[in-house]
């Protein structure tokens, strides 16, 4: 087995650009899959996990949801019910 000592500056370079390709791929199974039940979590996969972010609608995308919502409910009035 090679050790670090017996690497030329040019290979550990590329072992660490390979390193960080891997934490990478690592963080976008862990978002996609989650972290495998048993196996404990790369510190990858956590960094990735906490930075989930709620999606934002814009006011446009809200209203016209709002007003949809409206026009169901009235239909519902209209006929008589209670619920949907």
């Amino acid at each position: 087995m090679t050790t670090a000592l017996n690497l030329s500056a040019e290979q550990l370079r590329r072992a660490a650009a390979l390193r960080e390709r891997i934490d990478k791929l690592e963080m976008q199974l862990a978002a996609i899959l989650g972290p495998a039940s048993g196996s404990p979590a790369t510190p990858a996969a956590e960094r990735a996990a906490r930075r989930k972010r709620r999606r934002k609608m814009s006011k446009e995308a809200r209203a016209k949801q709002a007003l949809a919502m409206k026009k169901r409910w009235a239909k519902v009035k209209a006929a008589g019910k209670k619920s949907l």
